[in-house]
């Protein structure tokens, strides 16, 4: 069975704080264990109301903490915002505390606009030294060698599996080169999902990290009781695609019962593109519309994400997407 996985962004309700969303990200991450999501992974997003996720690796040390069995990672720490000394400390310092169990994701945008990045003091011309920085990071993860100068105290010597995340053919081109496991965001830009994973395995050469290659895709995934239930929680997504490409980045907003009200029919064709690779109505069509994405892709593992309003519902959500996924099993 094609293992699924949990993305989570740590979203904060209208109405709520991020105190809030951090208690409900640490019972959903509980119950994925319970029900078993092989991974939860949080992603690092800046100057977003909405989204709590920013400093990742203090999050993922809470919910590893917090659980006992499934993998915790980063989907993904955003490379060109940090120095690659940095997340080797904080990722060996993790996967020191919980061995065998931290995932390190990297991503190559800055999760945010020109005026955070300046803030993080970091620029986007950093995303044209990737490569050179993923390549830096993963030597940090080496045993250290006699004369090192520079040394991650610790992370040299700890095993940590690194991913390359991406949503366009570069990384995918990249982590085929060298070897990395790869994941792709098709959950909220999937127009290049197929090219990318044909490109990541037809090019794909085995390292001492990995042998054979190992995709992820992501995709939206929203369970109820019935149909009609689902596509309203689903309203949800939908408004904050919308306000965020109307430039009013904002909380995450109630479900509405006529989504057609909310938007103008060019914003309707955007999200619906963006939001193409999802699969939402009752278990049944839930069990269905998995095993259609998974037969017609192939992925090595799913991860699964939804942004919905009601934290009852949403795990209701993950718990029946895994029950259906199972019964197919």
């Amino acid at each position: 069975m094609i293992p699924l996985s949990v993305l989570d962004l740590a979203p904060v309700c209208e109405g709520a704080t991020p105190g809030q969303a951090f208690a409900n990200m640490l019972d959903l991450a509980r119950h994925a264990e319970r029900w078993g999501y092989h991974r939860y992974w949080l992603a690092e997003h800046h100057n977003m109301p909405g989204i709590a996720s920013a400093a990742t690796s203090v999050l993922i040390g809470h919910v590893a903490g917090g659980t006992s069995r499934i993998r915790v990672g980063a989907g993904g720490i955003m490379l060109p915002n940090h120095s690659p000394l940095q997340v080797a400390e904080q990722f060996g310092t993790l996967a020191s505390l919980y061995p065998g169990r931290i995932d390190l994701g990297l991503g190559r945008a800055p999760g945010t606009d020109h005026a955070t990045a300046r803030a993080l003091r970091r620029y986007f011309d950093s995303a044209d030294q990737f490569p050179q920085d993923v390549t830096e990071l993963l030597h940090y993860f080496e045993p250290v060698q006699p004369g090192q100068a520079v040394q991650a105290v610790p992370g040299a010597g700890i095993e940590v599996p690194v991913w390359l995340l991406g949503s366009s053919l570069f990384s995918a081109r990249l982590s085929a080169a060298m070897g990395l496991p790869f994941a792709f965001a098709s959950h909220f830009a999937p127009d290049a999902m197929d090219e990318a994973l044909a490109l990541y395995r037809r090019d794909f050469r085995p390292s001492a990290r990995l042998r054979t290659p190992w995709a992820i895709l992501a995709l939206n995934v929203v369970a109820s009781e019935s149909e009609a239930q689902s596509r309203r929680l689903f309203t949800t997504q939908q408004q904050g695609f919308v306000n965020l490409r109307r430039g009013h980045p904002g909380r995450i907003p109630p479900p509405v019962d006529d989504i057609e009200a909310f938007w103008e029919p060019h914003e309707k064709a955007g999200v619906e593109r963006a939001l193409a690779c999802t699969v939402l109505g009752d278990p049944e069509q839930v069990g269905e519309g998995l095993a259609a994405f998974a037969a017609r892709h192939r992925p090595d593992e799913m991860m699964l994400t939804a942004n919905i309003f009601d934290h009852a519902a949403r795990l209701r959500s993950f718990e029946l997407a895994m029950q259906a996924w199972q019964a197919r099993h």
